[in-house]
């Protein structure tokens, strides 16, 4: 390709130029798969699978006596804070990806389905039993 259209760039510009476009292209393509599989958490996407999953975790945990959304170690205000600044994100991420690694309990998810679930199962045991 170079000697019918030279670059003058000279020896390992081209290589170089390979490698950032791979970069750039492998960073790109997470950011659109993980923005279009977050799509499922604002219902835009089919998740009758994701919910029967979480479900199934959380009631789990309900039976262990964990925590629903794990142990934190910032205060309540920091939490809200985390959780208010990431609640969209997913929607912005081609613009500025915003990613939220704090465990938080505001969801906005009822979790009293959880508790509900769990003592049906654990009803359904004992009469089993």
């Amino acid at each position: 390709m170079e000697r019918f259209a030279p670059s003058h760039v000279g020896r390992g510009g081209f290589a170089r130029a390979m490698r950032l476009g791979g970069v750039i292209g492998a960073i790109g393509g997470f950011l659109y798969f993980y923005q279009r599989s977050c799509l499922r958490f604002y219902g835009m996407s089919e998740n009758a699978r994701e919910v029967e999953l979480d479900m199934q975790e959380m009631v789990a945990k309900v039976k262990a006596g964990e925590p629903l959304y794990g142990e934190s170690k910032l205060t309540p205000h920091m939490q809200g804070v985390a959780a208010r600044q990431s609640r969209y994100s997913a929607l912005f991420t081609s613009v500025l990806p915003w990613f939220n690694f704090v465990n938080h309990n505001q969801h906005g998810v009822d979790t009293a389905k959880y508790y509900r679930a769990a003592e049906q199962e654990l009803e359904a045991e004992r009469l089993g039993k």
